[in-house]
């Protein structure tokens, strides 16, 4: 079993790569929603945030501010750090026990891992390939705007406290465009996905 790290920029679409994997029966791990869950009220990301930021960052009914937290890590780079360096380690050791379950009970031939900050985390060391959903800044911004209703300011914030899109190409065994249409990505994806398990079978 080939474990493949799939990552990219905000608002680059990968998530939509994610859920074209998923569709044409990959199992597919995703940091998010493995944090969304840890974050939970008493779960062990909530328990992690309270005791660094204190209880301004909650909300009255104990669960987590997302948007006072976000727009608090994005406007300071250390707060940033702080808040990867105690979640992290909790969202990997997550991610590898659903892995352990998904080899015990499936055995497939490759798992995908969704990890947004897959290099800024250096958890490239933990995959096999690492392959990145990636298009142009300007296009990035302009998703990124619309999408979350952002100013062009808070948008630039939010995608240069990311590793670039460049560099991260330039670390990743293959690039997935996604600045064309939804077939045109799609029809990348079956084709890398036929290629990696005719590779697969040829070993």
């Amino acid at each position: 079993m080939k474990i493949i790290g799939l990552t990219g920029g905000i608002a680059s679409g990968k998530s939509t790569v994610s859920r074209m994997l998923m569709e044409l029966g990959v199992p597919v791990i995703d940091a998010d929603a493995v944090y969304s869950n840890l974050a939970s009220k008493g779960n062990r990301v909530w328990e992690a945030v309270y005791e660094t930021f204190g209880k301004e960052y909650f909300l009255p009914d104990g669960e987590i501010d997302r948007k006072k937290l976000g727009e608090h890590i994005f406007s300071d780079s250390l707060g940033r750090e702080k808040l990867n360096r105690v979640t992290h380690p909790l969202v990997k050791d997550e991610m590898g026990k659903i892995l352990k379950q998904i080899e015990q009970e499936q055995n497939p031939p490759l798992v995908i891992l969704d990890v947004p900050l897959l290099f800024e985390s250096e958890w490239d060391q933990w995959m096999d390939e690492v392959w990145i959903v990636a298009i142009p800044e300007q296009m990035q911004l302009e998703r990124l705007m619309l999408r979350d209703n952002l100013t062009c300011k808070q948008s630039l914030s939010r995608i240069h406290s990311q590793m670039s899109l460049d560099t991260k190409k330039r670390l990743s065994n293959v690039v997935i465009d996604n600045s064309g249409s939804f077939q045109e990505t799609r029809l990348q994806v079956q084709k890398l996905l036929k290629a990696f398990l005719f590779s697969e079978e040829m070993e």
